[in-house]
């Protein structure tokens, strides 16, 4: 009787490979790098016996491109990797096949009989034969298999090796020499027997592995962001584009690269919220920018105060000569005003009632506000819309979408339209401000989303943000999700920041820009350290809003007032650029400090001639006193030979001290320098 189980079709296969990275949820999502970096690839690849295997790493651009090939090389522990380099933008493709190298095992196997012929000097006493006879006849015939594979001139050589082989398996001498060249053996690689061969690409998702290449923008970015409607310099005047031009060589000044914009859509005047928030909106009261659409129009409108739609291509063109890049914030929400709620009511929720479904989440209600219904029976028509939306600022010249709320929209929407904006728009990045549940986080950052909002703004002490950290900068959360940390938003006043002053808001920013290669702040409540908090809602007995909110009213403030720390973020932003450690993630690494206040951190990156950068920083954790402490330094990962003296250089006051063998001491006030950020220089 048969057995009831089939065959395998590739029974014969014998390699086996697994354990392959990088790769995310098995291939239904492709791993994220940038442009130029070096996509190493490895592998568990092994089979039965003791045959020697062969593998090689497959990669091309897109899904049409010429396949290259690299061969892998073993590590240890049945490991194998290869490399090849991401020069291109978009989708990157890889498979790897692995087979058993009968050649190289036949070369090892006769270097062995070899090695065990009787010296004819002093012959050994019972040697045994070594039959190398036949085994130059075998390696003959793998050779002339490898003939037939070739072409050309390579079939002759191969031909005449094998003649060779043979004849000196004629000879019957007594001593034979190894007749393998590296030349040869090279040769006899270039056309291996591929038939039983295991090809990788059996994922989850089917096909090929895959790499989706972002511009460096992605990895590196420092985001500014500002309201609009507080920039005009005439008191209680609301802003305008133009006003925000002229602060451009400012911003640029302070070293960030991006500046953000809440949306400047026209805002609803249906139930729209006055100051603080208040449910009744005084004459005069403008309104939440976040409550898009109006009489003037909706996500493709200008809002009239703010200027035209000939203001804002020029801003994007000064934005460019001033090396910064806009990007614009899209909130798929309307208010009832917006066109979409007469022209496609089926896009929103409807009530028993016939009414529409205003925001909510209770005892909040935010009437001023309509969320889209994303089982809208009209999707399909819904999605095209605000694909449309996007493609139109893009058109316009904006490269960067900070996507207000994206966990509340569905997430199938999420990785279709990024995917089709991608297809078209390689370069576009997408920062996914969702302050949600970790697996809702990720899903999107898997969708496609370049960069996303943290946990960092509720991580306070050396254990939450040393365990936070080495979650998301190594894989296998590393390999689709980039951090980008904000110590405020217009949205999130922490505790921290409300309770301690000009000392946290000192800390938190070089945490910020320091910790991770993406970050930002909300300005200028920022560096002029706005702490003042809301009054809390029913039932609370805090608030991280903002007392006098942006969201709702023009703020225009001094941003020349003396407890400004804009020359501390201005210094940490140009440390940044001048530094490739910390435009990188993937060195970040702790160093131990016998205090549990201070946080101590380094990392490493290549600087061209000037050899390796290394960043260590020491950072007070306490805003209220001064704390003291011995780090105890991992030499090895920072390069520095044991008993040898090194300089390092505190890049923010210029001083620098010699410092011996691992263990050094750090003090640090609060009020006055919060942190070291030291350039590590090995001493030659």
């Amino acid at each position: 009787m048969k057995p009831a189980v089939p065959k395998p079709v590739q029974g014969r296969s014998r390699v086996v490979i697994e354990e392959i990275t990088p790769q995310v949820d098995a291939g239904r999502h492709p791993a994220r790098r940038v442009l130029g970096d070096t996509v190493t690839v490895s592998a568990a690849i092994f089979a039965d016996g003791h045959d020697h295997l062969a593998a090689r790493l497959y990669y091309r651009h897109g899904v049409e491109g010429e396949w290259q090939f690299t061969p892998m090389l073993p590590t240890n522990n049945d490991l194998w990797s290869a490399s090849f380099e991401a020069g291109k933008l978009g989708t990157w493709q890889f498979y790897i096949l692995g087979w058993i190298d009968h050649f190289d095992t036949w070369c090892s196997d006769l270097q062995k009989r070899l090695d065990a012929q009787p010296n004819p000097a002093s012959p050994a006493a019972g040697s045994v034969p070594q039959d190398i006879p036949l085994a130059l006849r075998t390696g003959a015939l793998l050779i002339d298999r490898a003939a037939e594979r070739a072409n050309g001139d390579h079939s002759k050589q191969l031909d005449e090796v094998a003649k060779s082989l043979r004849w000196m398996a004629e000879k019957n001498v007594e001593v034979y020499e190894n007749p393998i060249t590296q030349q040869i053996l090279d040769l006899v690689t270039k056309y291996p027997d591929l038939q039983f061969a295991t090809r990788s690409d059996k994922t989850s998702a089917g096909g090929e592995l895959t790499v989706w290449v972002d511009r460096v923008r992605a990895r590196f970015s420092s985001w500014y962001e500002l309201f609009p409607r507080s920039t005009s310099p005439i008191p209680g005047q609301h802003g305008t584009l133009k006003d925000v031009e002229r602060l451009l060589p400012e911003i640029a000044a302070m070293g960030f690269d991006i500046l953000y914009m809440p949306p400047i859509h026209p805002i609803g005047t249906a139930f729209r919220k006055g100051k603080n928030n208040s449910t009744t909106a005084a004459e005069g009261d403008h309104g939440s920018p976040w409550a898009i659409g109006a009489k003037e129009g909706g996500h493709k409108a200008i809002h009239p105060l703010l200027g035209t739609l000939d203001d804002f291509d020029r801003l994007v063109a000064a934005a460019e000569a001033n090396k910064l890049e806009l990007a614009l914030d899209i909130a798929f929400q309307c208010a009832p005003d917006h066109p979409w709620v007469k022209e496609h009511p089926d896009w929103f929720i409807i009530r028993p009632d016939g009414s529409i479904q205003y925001a909510e989440n209770p005892p909040k209600k935010y009437q001023d506000i309509y969320p889209l219904n994303f089982e809208s029976p009209d999707w399909q028509n819904l999605w095209d819309e605000l694909y449309s939306v996007f493609e139109f600022w893009i058109l316009r010249g904006v490269k960067v979408f900070r996507v207000d709320n994206p966990h509340t929209k569905g997430l199938p929407f999420w990785e279709w339209v990024i995917t089709a904006l991608h297809a078209r728009y390689p370069e576009v990045i997408f920062l996914a401000e969702a302050f949600t549940r970790p697996h809702v986080m990720y899903s999107l950052a898997k969708a496609g989303y370049t960069q996303s909002y943290t946990y960092f703004t509720w991580r306070t002490t050396k254990a939450d943000l040393q365990a936070y950290l080495e979650e998301i900068t190594r894989p296998p959360v590393a390999d689709f999700f980039r951090p980008n940390f904000w110590p405020n938003t217009p949205d999130i006043l922490h505790a921290f920041l409300q309770n301690y002053g000009r000392p946290a808001f000192m800390q938190r920013v070089i945490l910020a820009a320091t910790l991770t290669a993406n970050y930002g702040i909300y300005g200028p409540a920022y560096e002029l350290g706005e702490n003042a908090p809301a009054k809390p809602s029913p039932g609370k007995t805090e608030s991280e809003e903002y007392m006098d909110s942006e969201k709702y009213e023009i703020r225009q403030r001094d941003t020349k007032a003396p407890h400004t720390i804009a020359p501390l973020v201005s210094a940490l932003n140009h440390i940044r650029r001048a530094h490739p450690a910390l435009q990188t993630n993937a060195t970040l690494y702790f160093h131990p400090v016998d205090n549990p206040n201070l946080l101590c951190y380094s990392k490493s990156a290549p600087n061209g001639d000037a050899g390796e950068d290394i960043i260590l920083v020491a950072v007070n954790l306490d805003p209220t006193q001064e704390q003291a402490g011995w780090i105890d330094l991992d030499l090895k990962r920072l390069g520095i030979p044991y008993d040898q003296n090194f300089v390092v250089e505190d890049l923010l006051t210029g001083v620098s001290y010699t410092w011996h063998d691992r263990s050094n001491f750090v003090s640090l006030r609060p009020d006055v320098q919060p942190a070291h950020v030291f350039l590590v220089e090995r001493q030659g």
